[in-house]
């Protein structure tokens, strides 16, 4: 009786160890392929249980800089190449500034499938940024608030990291995929205009494209430099840099803003850039305002908020931001971006390439071939031969023509979700 109990309880832990091994490698496989559902119900909410927000996003930067990710499987079709900023855009999909601050894994990005990707934001002097705690999730909100503060390794750091894979990335450029360069100012910095100017000289010959960011609200006073005469200053001293810039092909310029801006902050930007000639427009950073609608317990926390929650207002600042500039300074829409609907929708109102970050910390790697697959079917559904032919739909009158939205002199009732009232004409 004793050798036949023995012998049961060894096969019992036999099996637990042949279903244990199963189970992990089944873990593994799905890990290894990029199962969309597997890593955006299992793996992400499993390892967000274990890991703090910053560690996350230091630990993900790493391990996508190593090649330790599954490599984006979805081949782009077509459709989805779109032309603008002077270079070729195999898709439309970037990642956002902020997740690879110190340009440690844009060949990492690239191999997931992202269209371009953009580093920084950097400073010229390398600086610590805030105190932790400095990042938290709102995993009821899907969203996340970080108060970074332009924590950087500098200007000289990144230079040399980029150098090291110019080549590279030349060749990527060719191949449609181009890099952007995110420049911020020092916290400490008396001289906002010559640290954007430092940026240009810098690292301008590294990048495809360089973003003016004045709309980060972790440091002081930097959302100031939206204010007309400080933007117009500040604008004008980086393009003539650009211009002087002694390379064959010269760096687009683009600014970034702030869904926090009054009706009139947005006419005078939309004024600024393009009577000096600004490239484009990303639109838009995270936001101060919390809207009522969020549940998690940390919405309090200062900072800038991002994710779901930041969707409508984003897109409705591509909105106007495209019919105050007439449709003629291509936007980069960003903020909320999880789902192929979601990038149509900014597409649309008027952004010609859209950009993600949250719904990457909470999707992982799998969500960029998800959103271009999801992407691609809409366009087709709704009659569109590719991207460009959706850009702005929603503004165009059934002839054709451009209608041009002028919002009212009042603030967006954010919080309630009350759009002000707009008046309409036709050009």
């Amino acid at each position: 009786m004793r050798k036949m109990t023995a012998q049961l309880l060894k096969r019992a832990k036999d099996a637990v160890k042949v279903i244990g091994s199963g189970g992990l490698l089944f873990v593994s496989y799905l890990t290894a392929t990029g199962d969309e559902r597997f890593y955006a119900n299992q793996l992400m909410p499993a390892l967000q249980r274990i890991v703090g927000a910053e560690t996350a996003h230091v630990l993900a930067v790493r391990f996508i800089g190593l090649g330790l990710v599954p490599r984006g499987r979805h081949r782009d079709s077509p459709s989805l190449e779109v032309r603008v900023l002077g270079q070729r855009f195999q898709n439309p999909l970037g990642i956002a500034a902020g997740f690879d601050k110190h340009a440690e894994a844009a060949d990492g990005l690239f191999r997931l499938g992202f269209g371009f990707v953009e580093v920084g934001s950097v400073t010229p002097q390398p600086q610590e940024g805030n105190p932790k705690p400095r990042v938290f999730r709102l995993t009821a909100d899907q969203a996340v608030i970080n108060r970074y503060g332009f924590n950087s390794c500098g200007h000289a750091a990144v230079r040399e990291r980029l150098k090291a894979r110019q080549e590279l990335q030349s060749e990527l450029t060719k191949a449609g995929r181009p890099l952007g360069i995110n420049l911020g100012k020092n916290k400490l910095s008396r001289d906002a205009a010559s640290d954007y100017s430092e940026g240009v000289r810098v690292l301008g010959m590294l990048a495809d494209y360089l973003v003016v960011n004045v709309s980060s609200p972790n440091t002081p006073g930097l959302r100031d430099l939206q204010s007309k005469e400080e933007l117009r200053h500040l604008l004008d001293r980086v393009l003539k840099e650009r211009d002087a810039l002694k390379c064959e092909r010269k760096p687009a310029v683009l600014v970034k803003i702030a869904p926090d801006l009054t009706p009139q902050d947005k006419q005078d930007i939309a004024d600024i850039v393009t009577e000096l000639g600004v490239d484009g427009l990303i639109v838009t950073n995270t936001t101060v305002s919390r809207p009522s609608t969020l549940q998690d317990p940390l919405h309090g926390e200062t900072g800038g908020l991002s994710g779901r929650p930041l969707r409508e207002m984003s897109t409705q600042t591509v909105r106007e931001m495209y019919s105050l500039t007439k449709g003629k300074i291509p936007i980069v829409g960003v903020g909320g971006v999880s789902s192929g609907q979601d990038a149509l929708e900014k597409i649309r109102a008027g952004a010609t390439l859209v950009q993600l970050y949250s719904a990457f910390t909470y999707q992982g790697p799998p969500i960029v071939g998800k959103i271009k697959r999801e992407l691609e079917q809409l366009l087709a559904e709704q009659g569109f031969t590719n991207v460009t032919e959706a850009v702005g739909a929603d503004h165009r009158t059934t002839d054709g023509k451009l209608q041009v939205r002028v919002p009212a002199r009042e603030q967006l009732h954010l919080a309630s979700g009350t759009p002000g009232q707009s008046a309409a004409t036709t050009v």
